[in-house]
């Protein structure tokens, strides 16, 4: 660990694993941009990168002339433990007032640096997020299926847990570090900001557009593995919320929250549905047809016990009423199955469109059928109540 400036106003936390190929070019960056006449330390966090990276950023600091105004402290962890932990640990080690996390492969542009801090202090908000779904922001270098899976991410978000902002998801962001004293964090997964946008009860959060340009160097940290990560989160946090609720009487509000469950079960289905199907057909080579079945099981089976148990809390998980349950959920969503296999089979073999973009097409309208149905029947709820 390199030792920081006591006198920093602005601490900048980089979480990292193998970016060898990155950290000295964003450190240097972030030194071009720095916020005008502010002390600014990087805390580079390095979860025992293989390739180097923390020690290429502890060398990239000794060769700087000027060190007054900005310096470089390196956390080197002893072991891989997440890119939300890591960004507490830089948190709780940092001397500034005000934090900005960002990722170290370009994706979050240094020159935003300021207008952030800028935002921040002139406003006098609790959390300045950079924003890529705002108006004006973009997204470069995606596939089609990571902008389905952010997206999907976003929605699960903003109905399950109540969150308004455009880009819970954003990893690029400055807040005040006092408004974060006295929570205790469960740092699952990867994505921080949004268990402080929970937590962090009654802060004002302002967003500013940009644009998120995909890495050039080293390989995205996105799997299987963090997915399942993010579900953890998400679980957690509308635990978290459902005991500060616990008392809520008032009818629409309850209504409310159980319609943004059921969207979000649903969007949840959708993402399983997709990737499973893609995964088939891609690792396993299996004809696309019999891949959309298999991920129309999947789908199924994973919304019927998450409306089950989160949507309308029926813990009563008894063999048959299970069973008759499942039976009812599973015909009704048969039929947009039925929807979904007739939509892809046209588009693919007589249309002539590309696999994965007919499989996005036959499941957004697959769904809005199940919901429509299962909301009316399975359920039995008033459709426009």
């Amino acid at each position: 660990m390199l030792s920081s400036i006591s006198n920093a106003e602005v601490s900048i936390v980089i979480p990292t694993y193998n970016e060898s190929e990155n950290i000295k070019g964003i450190l240097h960056l972030i030194k071009e941009h720095l916020p005008k006449n502010t002390n600014v330390e990087a805390i580079v966090v390095d979860d025992n990168s293989p390739d180097g990276t923390g020690k290429i950023a502890e060398a990239y600091f000794e060769s700087l002339k000027e060190k007054t105004r900005y310096t470089i402290n390196v956390i080197n962890r002893k072991t891989k433990e997440g890119l939300s932990a890591a960004i507490l640990n830089g948190i709780q080690q940092a001397k500034g007032k005000i934090i900005v996390v960002m990722d170290s492969d370009f994706s979050h542009p240094p020159q935003l640096i300021p207008k952030l801090v800028d935002a921040l202090r002139q406003s006098k908000t609790d959390i300045v997020v950079a924003s890529r779904y705002l108006n004006g922001g973009s997204i470069q270098g995606w596939s089609l299926k990571r902008k389905i899976i952010s997206r999907i991410a976003t929605i699960i978000a903003k109905k399950g847990l109540g969150v308004k902002e455009s880009d819970p998801m954003s990893g690029f962001f400055a807040f005040n570090k006092d408004i974060i004293k006295g929570i205790n964090f469960d740092a699952i997964g990867y994505k921080f900001l949004l268990e402080m946008i929970v937590k962090v009860k009654g802060a004002s959060i302002k967003e500013i557009p940009y644009t998120f340009s995909d890495r050039q160097n080293g390989k995205s940290k996105l799997g299987t593995k963090t997915i399942l990560e993010y579900i953890h989160a998400v679980w957690n946090l509308y635990r978290y919320g459902k005991k500060n609720q616990r008392n809520e009487k008032r009818t629409s509000v309850r209504f409310v929250s159980k319609a943004a469950r059921f969207f979000s079960v649903g969007a949840s289905g959708l993402g399983v549905n997709y990737l499973t199907s893609v995964l088939l057909t891609t690792n396993l080579d299996m004809w696309y047809l019999h891949a959309t079945i298999l991920g129309i099981a999947f789908s199924i089976t994973s919304n019927f016990f998450l409306n089950k148990y989160w949507t309308f809390e029926d813990r009563d998980f008894a063999t048959k009423r299970t069973i008759i349950q499942f039976g009812k959920f599973s015909a009704f969503s048969s039929i947009g199955a039925l929807v979904q296999l007739g939509i892809v089979y046209y588009l693919v073999d007589e249309i002539g469109l590309s696999y994965p973009s007919s499989l996005l097409l036959a499941v957004t309208t697959a769904a809005f059928s199940n919901f429509v149905l299962n909301k009316k029947w399975t359920f039995k709820e008033k459709l426009w109540s």
